[in-house]
């Protein structure tokens, strides 16, 4: 599995945590790595989407919602909530990753730590974010990374 893979994983559990806690990315990651398997090569792509995508989850929200048809971001899965996070913080933020492999990496996250009708869901919503993204030259403003 490769490290950026790995990285996802990690941050989505991460994010999981902050997500059903409430509680802040400085308190969850360490007590993460005390307790679970994160090799230090993967860290700092983890922290990278953790910490991004809490600085940036209102705008972030806002576009999974502006997709999302019929669904309150409130009433999705954890899961699939927080691999679209991710993906669309990728797909904003993350200028040296391809958008299409954001949406592939997040559909095989969906496939592997959602439900059975995860990867389909996650696709279709993402999809919808893509053009968005490329119509309203996001990906490209946040080419300058965290501010």
């Amino acid at each position: 599995m490769g490290r950026r893979r790995l990285s996802r994983e990690v941050a989505l559990k991460i994010l999981y945590q902050i997500d059903m806690t409430g509680a802040a990315p400085a308190d969850v990651l360490p007590v993460y790595y005390e307790h679970f398997d994160a090799p230090p090569a993967v860290r700092p792509f983890a922290e990278h989407l953790v910490l991004g995508v809490c600085s940036h989850r209102g705008e972030i929200d806002e576009r999974i919602v502006s997709a999302s048809e019929h669904w309150r971001l409130e009433r999705m899965p954890v899961v699939d909530r927080n691999v679209l996070r991710i993906a669309v913080f990728e797909m904003l933020y993350c200028p040296d990753i391809p958008p299409k492999v954001s949406i592939n990496e997040a559909i095989d996250l969906a496939k592997s730590y959602g439900s059975e009708d995860s990867g389909a869901f996650i696709n279709g919503i993402l999809d919808k974010v893509l053009p968005r993204v490329d119509s309203d030259g996001s990906s490209e403003i946040a080419g300058h990374g965290l501010e």
